[in-house]
């Protein structure tokens, strides 16, 4: 059976929820509840696990922090034998406009910390990532401030219509590849 890690990037505890920076959190939530499966607080995350249609899912959210994601990553990469192919990492982008979806096999870090770690600690970039625009509407120096502020409340019942598209993204991943599923979604 083909195993998959679905890794969404964010920051741990309440102060955090809905925040910019937790997308990641957001759409593992959305699509483990799709899959009607839950997360279990295991070594260095929230892990979940499902199978589908021939392929088996391991849902992670990392418990090391948004700059630390890689020493997660890197662990259940190892533990669960799932070669860098079968990776997909959820990420928020600044640079792409609210909602804007992007899928890439490779790519820079973009300026974002918690690539920068994984590229650090897998020693590569070349892993896949579904990078969700969050936009770049803050003032000089208020970068930070930004992805840690929760979403407007415009945001918020935007990204609701967001939510199921992660599901059908992974879904895609996982049964027609990164190729097709680059073609079908960064279009949205």
């Amino acid at each position: 059976m083909k195993k998959f890690l679905v890794v969404g990037i964010g920051n741990i505890g309440k102060e955090y929820d809905e925040t910019r920076h937790n997308i990641g959190f957001e759409a593992l939530d959305s699509i483990c509840k799709d899959f009607k499966t839950t997360f279990e607080i295991k070594k260095l995350g929230d892990v979940a696990k499902v199978n589908f249609k021939g392929k088996s899912f391991v849902f992670l959210k990392p418990s090391t922090y948004v700059n630390l994601s890689g020493k997660s990553v890197r662990y259940w990469m190892n533990k669960e034998k799932i070669p860098i192919q079968n990776l997909m990492i959820i990420s928020d982008d600044l640079n792409l406009d609210f909602g804007v979806i992007r899928i890439k096999e490779k790519g820079s870090d973009g300026g974002h910390n918690g690539l920068k770690n994984i590229n650090q600690v897998l020693q590569t970039n070349h892993y896949n990532r579904l990078r969700f625009g969050i936009g770049g509407n803050f003032s000089k120096g208020k970068q930070s401030d930004y992805v840690l502020s929760q979403w407007s409340k415009k945001e918020k019942s935007e990204l609701i219509g967001y939510k199921p598209l992660f599901y059908q993204i992974i879904c895609s991943f996982a049964l027609d590849g990164v190729g097709p599923t680059m073609n079908k979604f960064n279009k949205k």
